[in-house]
């Protein structure tokens, strides 16, 4: 038989499509077992696995690769895979598939087993496989017209189920696409797969990378949702690697992202205040910085060595950074020493740089070049949410570190993070701590940069989309985007042997004073000696120091 329909997205989980499978499965219910993302029927050697492409390029933002060229979902009819070409693909394109004889492994004649449980009128059998498939392969338009007249006439659908459906008619309707992504997430969560199909179908009708916050971030968020469907556990990632720009390009991204939005300057500002109080009487400073990136930070602290009075001490900054950073600034931290070194001349200030070119993870102590009569600060901004903990690695990369920070005795340890909780929390949950999160994020984007603005989608794309994507469509040691609340990051800090260092006060009154000149709807609260940048209602940055 050949299926010449398209296949979308239906209400199977609906009880008059479920009758049409029953009566289905009660003439031939084949068994099949799922291994490696693929469907194979139990009575043969070698399995063909299912997967129904087509393309999604009108809202998928991110370009896909896998190494196999195709992903397929769970034991589903209706699948989501991802295309050679590396595009996220879903059931909108014609497919054929021919439905082979099962033949068993104790059948020595290789002849057919009898397919019917009741009957073996094979005509009858094939007019409820048409039946079936009719509805299968309708256009979701039609199907979501079906639920609505069943609705609308009382069909005998159980109440729950139609309660359910009557909520998601109702939210579709209203153009409601936060609560759509959380319906498609729950059914995600639930594995069912079909339903999620579903409303995928609907969602790639309201994202739009152009648009609204909401649509703007829907689109990276139902990027991460066929991801997920598309693939599991360490093989998402493979599915997942995005054409870089151009390293000038990514350091111009970046250097946006940081002008726009407030909370990340301002947590560095924060974080450079508590490290120049505290060495504000010493003649040797040694910066240890675990993630350096362009080095951008300590421009304004090395200017305010150089206006101390009696003079700047001599400083010595340790960068580490892993390859990551090194495509963006287009070459090695040699870059980064050169242009600060460069800066401190100018400056008149004493400077050395020390490059350690290797991720926080593989920090020793021997990498660190300490040594005596040097005033230590460490400075952990925006890097500690990226090393497992005790739930993804035996090592525990995030403490052991503190651990050994610790063991430096420092003057001052700095830590500037974002202010969410995505590192042991279930998918579900971590989507709506996502949806939450970015949602106030590309709000506070849209009021300081213009819709308009030609760089603001490469800007998203390339900064925000891979973090959101992974949060959503990652587990394991795949999933790196891992952020804490402060006061999980306390009691680490805490455990490790650090007790708090206050804040500048005065770096802080300057830090509102320069929030205002963006939008009255940031905000800045201190708090139980920790300082929170947020917008409107929600925290999105804490810095906070340690001795």
């Amino acid at each position: 038989m050949q299926a010449s329909k398209q296949l979308r997205g239906s209400d199977m989980s609906s009880r008059f499509l479920y009758q049409q499978m029953q009566e289905v499965e009660a003439y031939c219910k084949p068994q099949f077992r799922t291994l490696d993302h693929q469907i194979y029927s139990s009575g043969r050697t070698e399995g063909t696995p299912f997967t129904i492409p087509n393309s999604l390029e009108q809202y998928c933002t991110l370009e896909s690769s896998s190494a196999n060229g195709s992903y397929a979902a769970y034991n589903s009819p209706s699948t989501v895979s991802f295309s050679p070409n590396g595009s996220p693909m879903s059931q909108q394109e014609s497919q054929s598939y021919s439905l082979e004889p099962l033949h068993s492994p104790d059948n020595a004649t290789g002849s057919p087993i009898s397919g019917s449980c009741i009957t073996d009128d094979a005509h009858d059998f094939r007019h409820k496989l048409r039946e079936l498939e009719t509805v299968m392969f309708a256009p979701d338009s039609d199907i979501f017209d079906s639920i609505e007249n069943a609705l609308e006439s009382g069909t005998n659908i159980e109440s729950l189920e139609m309660d359910s459906w009557r909520q998601i008619m109702d939210v579709i309707s209203r153009g409601d696409l936060k609560q759509v992504l959380i319906a498609c997430a729950k059914a995600v969560s639930d594995n069912d797969l079909l339903m999620a199909q579903c409303l995928m179908d609907k969602l790639r009708q309201m994202v739009s990378v152009s648009g609204e916050p909401i649509q703007r971030l829907g689109a990276y968020m139902l990027e991460g949702l066929v991801a997920r469907l598309a693939s599991s556990g360490s093989s998402i990632c493979k599915a997942l690697r995005c054409k870089e720009p151009a390293s000038a390009e990514m350091l111009s991204y970046m250097h946006i992202l940081y002008e726009v939005c407030a909370y990340f300057k301002f947590g560095y500002m924060s974080a450079n205040g508590a490290i120049a109080e505290a060495m504000k009487d010493e003649n040797r400073v040694h910066i240890i910085d675990f993630q350096i990136g362009q080095g951008s930070q300590w421009i304004s602290l090395i200017q305010a060595f150089a206006a101390r009075p009696g003079g700047p001490p001599h400083i010595r900054i340790t960068g580490i950074d892993d390859s990551t950073s090194a495509y963006a600034r287009g070459g090695g931290l040699s870059i980064v020493g050169k242009r600060l070194s460069k800066l401190a001349e100018s400056f008149k200030v004493p400077f050395e740089f020390h490059a350690a070119s290797m991720s926080g993870c593989e920090v020793r102590i021997n990498s660190l070049g300490v040594r005596r009569g040097e005033a230590l600060a460490v400075n952990f901004a925006f890097v500690l949410h990226h090393m497992p903990d005790e739930s993804v690695s035996t090592q525990n990369h995030r403490d052991r570190v503190l651990r050994l920070v610790k063991s430096l005795s420092p003057k001052v340890v700095t830590l500037v993070e974002q202010e969410s909780n995505t590192n042991t929390a279930a998918f579900f949950p971590r989507f709506l701590e996502t949806l939450n999160y970015y949602t106030a994020m590309f709000e506070s984007i849209d009021v300081t940069l213009p819709r308009d603005h030609k760089e603001r989608i490469n800007v998203e794309q390339h900064c925000l989309a891979r973090d959101v994507v992974n949060i959503i469509a990652c587990e394991g040691t795949e999933r790196v985007e891992r952020h804490e609340l402060l006061g999980k990051w306390r009691s680490r800090f805490t455990m490790a042997g650090f007790t708090p260092y206050p804040l500048s006060t005065l770096v802080n009154a300057t830090i509102k004073t320069l929030l205002e000149n963006y939008s009255d709807r940031y905000r800045l609260q201190e708090r139980d000696g920790a300082l929170y940048l947020g917008w409107m209602n929600r925290d999105l940055v804490a810095s906070c120091a340690w001795k």
